[in-house]
């Protein structure tokens, strides 16, 4: 009587130039399958209303001789009630590949890959992939890709929309089209759902102001960052001037407690005097000077400028988001801003100072204005002294809201109009 099959003995099997099968006596029908190649599984026959049939058990050595006795125990067991185990086992793998093939093509699984394979390489990747699981997950993450339609992606912005977040929903567009399109690319759709839709309302952009919040985030992310954006964008918000004059300045142009601006570095033309506040003073004096021929305060390079102003700007605004949200507990949105906008937020903030709006034209370097025509041509007075304690009285604010003191803004007074 030939011995039953054993750990030993199979491993002990050599292939041969053709397919064999070698009976386990210890269980009828029960087979080991050795292939050319020497790969080895288990295998039962058995018949089922008459006719013959084959079931593969499993591969060896994942399945060992006892388990692969078990297996067609439960198998032949199946028979014995009716049921043929091979239909079974092929509606059990028809059901898997349909349930992967759903989870292979839900909103939420191409999302992760997206942030995993394409995301993860950007700078603002983080941001995108924050505000796609933020905004799109909630609604749509179980949904088949195949599902979303362009209606759809118009519902999800509008919401964000009525919800008074115009920029998001803006934002949230060109994510989601990006999102689409690396689909797209990848031949998961044939077409983006995104593919047309518009952004849902214009931006007022030339409003946008910095909150006593944002001014506060804006600092903090700012000395966390250090150089060049973090005393960089400070500059800017202290001194209230265009974007290229304060990337260009050099140290040449300042004396003592003033920044000169010579006429061919301001957009009118004009030659500019800027008193520099002490807070602008000391954020310029802690900038490490990387050499330069032409004396540039803010280069990585030494030969030019700084550049990259976008990049510069999200650096600044994504620690803002992380400081906000630290702060408030929650996650935090901010509504989208630029360098420009702090221009504009040196001159509200006078303002509300209650700075004569001629002054406040003074220290931006406008000829428009009250300061337009007749006035430019035959007003001479620089307000020097004015622009520097309407500067002055700017960096105090400014420091009270970074420290949580500006509970009550006081004028100043003496600065005449």
């Amino acid at each position: 009587m030939a011995r039953a099959l054993t750990t030993k003995a199979v491993e002990a099997v050599k292939p041969d130039t053709s397919r064999c099968e070698i009976p386990d006596p210890a269980l009828a029908g029960l087979y080991l399958v050795v292939q050319p190649s020497g790969a080895k599984s288990w295998a039962l026959r058995y018949r089922y209303a008459g006719k013959p049939k084959k079931l593969t058990l499993g591969k060896w050595p994942i399945m060992g001789v006892a388990a692969a006795r078990t297996a067609a125990t439960e198998a032949i067991e199946a028979v014995e009630h009716g049921n043929d185990p091979g239909a079974a086992k092929k509606k059990a793998k028809a059901e898997r590949i349909e349930a992967q093939q759903s989870e292979r093509d839900k909103v939420k699984t191409l999302v992760d890959q997206y942030s995993q394979r394409h995301l993860s390489g950007l700078r603002s990747g983080g941001e995108v992939k924050r505000r796609l699981e933020a905004e799109f997950l909630p609604a749509y993450g179980d949904h088949d890709i195949h599902e979303i339609t362009k209606r759809d992606i118009r519902d999800l912005l509008d919401a964000i929309a009525d919800s008074g977040r115009i920029t998001t929903a803006n934002r949230m567009r060109l994510y989601l089209s990006g999102f689409f399109n690396w689909c797209l690319d990848r031949d998961v759709i044939e077409v983006s759902p995104a593919q047309g839709v518009k952004p849902v309302a214009k931006e007022k952009s030339r409003d946008r102001v910095l909150s006593d919040d944002e001014i506060r985030w804006f600092w903090r992310a700012c000395d966390d960052l250090g150089f060049p954006w973090g005393p960089f964008g400070q500059t800017l918000l202290l001194t209230g001037q265009r974007l290229g004059e304060v990337a260009g300045m050099t140290d040449a142009e300042i004396s003592g407690d003033t920044w000169n601006m010579p006429p061919e570095r301001t957009k009118n033309g004009r030659a500019h005097a800027v008193p520099l506040s002490e807070a602008a003073r000391r954020v310029l004096a802690g900038v490490e000077r990387v050499e330069s021929r032409a004396g540039y305060i803010y280069t990585t390079t030494g030969q030019s400028p700084v550049s990259g102003y976008h990049k510069g700007r999200n650096h600044i605004a994504e620690r803002m988001a992380e400081i906000a949200s630290k702060e408030t507990g929650e996650p935090v949105e901010i509504p989208h801003w630029t360098f420009h906008d702090l221009r504009r937020t040196c001159a509200t903030g006078m303002a509300r100072l209650g700075i004569p709006v001629r002054v406040t034209e003074a220290v931006l370097n406008h000829v428009s204005g009250t300061g337009g025509g007749i006035v430019a041509v035959y007003q001479r007075h620089d307000y020097a002294d004015e622009k520097r304690a309407a500067l002055d009285a700017w960096a105090r604010l400014v420091a009270d809201l970074v420290e949580g003191r500006a509970d009550n803004v006081v004028q100043i007074e003496g600065v005449a109009g």
